[in-house]
C-alpha cells in the first residue's frame, strides 16, 4: 500500500492543500477576487501559485478569509479585521501553550 501522502484523494483531505482557484475561492465566500488580493497585501493569508502562477487557496485558508469576510460585512475595515483575526490566532496559540505548560507542571509535594 502506498503512503498515505501519495494517495490523491488524501490531498483534498488535507486542509493545506491549495485546491481552489481564486475564482473559486471567492465564489464560495461570496467575495470577489480583489477581497482575496486584500487579503494576502494585509498578510492575513498567502496563497501558493501554480506553475502558471496563479493563486490557489487551501480549506484553512478559506476559513480565514470567511472569518474576514463575516467582520467586513459587519462593518470593520478590512485592516482592522486582518490584525482581529492575528490577534484571535495568537491568543487561541497562547492559551494552548498554557494548558500544556500546566499539564506539564508538578503539584507541590
Amino acid at each position: 500500500m502506498p503512503p498515505r501522502s501519495t494517495r490523491p484523494a488524501d490531498k483534498f483531505d488535507d486542509d493545506d492543500y491549495p485546491a481552489y482557484t481564486m475564482g473559486r475561492a471567492a465564489e464560495m465566500l461570496g467575495a470577489t477576487p480583489a477581497f482575496l488580493r486584500a487579503l494576502g497585501e494585509h498578510r492575513l493569508i498567502t496563497p501558493l501559485r501554480s506553475e502558471g502562477g496563479h493563486r490557489r487557496y487551501s480549506r484553512y485558508q478559506l476559513r480565514i478569509a470567511g472569518r474576514a469576510r463575516e467582520l467586513v460585512d459587519a462593518g470593520t475595515p478590512i485592516e482592522a479585521a486582518c490584525r482581529i483575526i492575528i490577534l484571535e490566532d495568537q491568543l487561541e496559540e497562547a492559551q494552548r501553550i498554557n494548558e500544556e505548560l500546566r499539564g506539564q507542571a508538578k503539584p507541590p509535594v
